[in-house]
């Protein structure tokens, strides 16, 4: 009786070592597929309370509107149709008003 706890005993602390392990492996590759990459900018929106990083953040937008204005063309063509029949849309709006 005594031998078949024992083996009772070894049989539920190696399964439980096995789901537990098999656990911690599903929520490490969870974690790494869809939020590691997110975290960055989920810490970058909470760093903006702090002036040095405002500051830094407003120097990479400008950057960025730099470049963007060395480009030849801003806007693709489909985005182009796009804004121009929302700016007719608009206009036709602000004709009813007096």
């Amino acid at each position: 009786m005594e031998k078949k706890k024992s083996n009772d005993l070894k049989s539920f602390f190696v399964k439980l070592i096995s789901i537990s392990f098999a656990v911690i492996l599903v929520i490490n590759i969870l974690y790494n597929m869809f939020l590691s990459d997110k975290i960055e900018t989920i810490q970058k929106i909470f760093s903006l309370t702090e002036l040095e990083n405002r500051k830094d953040f407003g120097d990479e937008i400008r950057n960025n509107l730099n470049s963007l204005l060395k480009k030849e063309i801003l806007i693709k063509k489909e985005d182009k149709v796009l804004l121009f029949k929302l700016y007719k849309k608009i206009k036709t709006e602000f004709k009813d008003i007096n």
